[in-house]
Protein backbone atom coordinates (compact mmCIF):
# COMPACT_ATOMS: atom_id res chain seq x y z
CA UNK A 1 0.00 0.00 0.00
CA UNK A 2 1.21 3.55 -0.42
CA UNK A 3 0.35 7.05 0.09
CA UNK A 4 0.31 9.96 -1.99
CA UNK A 5 2.23 13.33 -0.57
CA UNK A 6 2.90 16.63 -1.64
CA UNK A 7 4.33 17.29 -4.62
CA UNK A 8 3.07 13.63 -6.00
CA UNK A 9 6.19 11.86 -3.95
CA UNK A 10 4.82 8.16 -2.49
CA UNK A 11 5.61 7.09 0.70
CA UNK A 12 5.17 3.53 1.73
CA UNK A 13 3.36 3.07 5.03
CA UNK A 14 5.28 1.39 7.35
CA UNK A 15 4.46 -2.77 8.84
CA UNK A 16 3.27 -3.06 11.93
CA UNK A 17 3.13 -6.66 13.64
CA UNK A 18 -0.50 -7.59 15.30
CA UNK A 19 -1.01 -9.35 18.46
CA UNK A 20 -4.37 -10.82 19.58
CA UNK A 21 -5.80 -11.74 23.08
CA UNK A 22 -8.80 -14.09 22.56
CA UNK A 23 -9.71 -14.26 25.59
CA UNK A 24 -9.68 -12.60 29.47
CA UNK A 25 -6.56 -14.61 31.20
CA UNK A 26 -4.78 -15.36 28.27
CA UNK A 27 -1.39 -14.08 26.52
CA UNK A 28 -1.35 -11.84 23.65
CA UNK A 29 -0.49 -14.19 20.19
CA UNK A 30 1.08 -12.73 17.49
CA UNK A 31 -1.19 -13.70 14.56
CA UNK A 32 0.35 -11.26 11.44
CA UNK A 33 1.37 -8.25 9.71
CA UNK A 34 -0.13 -4.96 8.47
CA UNK A 35 0.73 -1.55 6.86
CA UNK A 36 -0.73 1.59 7.81
CA UNK A 37 -0.03 5.34 7.71
CA UNK A 38 -0.01 5.66 12.11
CA UNK A 39 -0.52 3.94 15.12
CA UNK A 40 -4.32 4.37 15.38
CA UNK A 41 -4.59 3.40 11.57
CA UNK A 42 -3.07 0.19 12.58
CA UNK A 43 -5.25 -0.50 15.21
CA UNK A 44 -8.44 -0.55 13.41
CA UNK A 45 -6.64 -2.12 10.31
CA UNK A 46 -5.45 -4.48 12.63
CA UNK A 47 -9.13 -4.92 14.61
CA UNK A 48 -10.76 -5.07 10.49
CA UNK A 49 -8.39 -8.10 9.06
CA UNK A 50 -7.77 -10.53 12.68
CA UNK A 51 -11.15 -10.04 14.83
CA UNK A 52 -13.74 -10.10 12.41
CA UNK A 53 -15.60 -13.11 14.13
CA UNK A 54 -15.17 -11.66 17.65
CA UNK A 55 -12.51 -14.02 18.35
CA UNK A 56 -10.70 -11.11 20.61
CA UNK A 57 -10.98 -9.49 23.39
CA UNK A 58 -7.43 -7.25 23.44
CA UNK A 59 -5.72 -6.47 20.16
CA UNK A 60 -1.32 -4.67 20.16
CA UNK A 61 0.06 -3.14 16.99
CA UNK A 62 3.84 -2.62 16.98
CA UNK A 63 6.14 -0.88 14.47
CA UNK A 64 7.99 -3.86 13.14
CA UNK A 65 10.95 -1.42 13.15
CA UNK A 66 10.56 -1.25 17.07
CA UNK A 67 10.54 -5.07 17.81
CA UNK A 68 14.43 -6.22 18.62
CA UNK A 69 14.60 -9.81 18.66
CA UNK A 70 17.08 -12.61 18.47
CA UNK A 71 18.03 -14.99 16.10
CA UNK A 72 17.45 -18.93 15.86
CA UNK A 73 20.69 -19.47 14.61
CA UNK A 74 22.00 -18.03 18.03
CA UNK A 75 19.54 -20.01 20.01
CA UNK A 76 22.14 -21.64 21.92
CA UNK A 77 25.10 -19.50 22.52
CA UNK A 78 21.85 -16.38 23.28
CA UNK A 79 20.50 -18.95 25.99
CA UNK A 80 23.42 -21.05 27.35
CA UNK A 81 24.18 -18.77 30.13
CA UNK A 82 21.02 -19.71 31.75
CA UNK A 83 20.97 -23.51 31.11
CA UNK A 84 23.06 -23.94 34.47
CA UNK A 85 20.41 -21.70 36.76
CA UNK A 86 18.17 -25.10 37.14
CA UNK A 87 16.64 -23.17 39.60
CA UNK A 88 15.52 -21.00 37.19
CA UNK A 89 13.07 -24.11 35.45
CA UNK A 90 9.42 -24.62 37.69
CA UNK A 91 10.56 -28.48 37.68
CA UNK A 92 11.01 -27.62 41.58
CA UNK A 93 7.03 -26.69 42.00
CA UNK A 94 3.99 -28.72 42.18
CA UNK A 95 1.09 -26.61 40.20
CA UNK A 96 -2.40 -27.46 41.76
CA UNK A 97 -4.51 -28.87 38.53
CA UNK A 98 -7.05 -25.93 39.16
CA UNK A 99 -4.77 -23.24 38.22
CA UNK A 100 -5.74 -22.11 34.82
CA UNK A 101 -3.33 -21.87 31.78
CA UNK A 102 -0.47 -23.16 33.09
Amino acid sequence: MSLETAGDVKAEWPPYEVFVRSKRGLNHVHVGSIHAADDEMALRHARDVYTRRNEGVSIWVVPSASITASSPDEKDSFFEPSGDKIYRHPTFYDVAEDVPHM
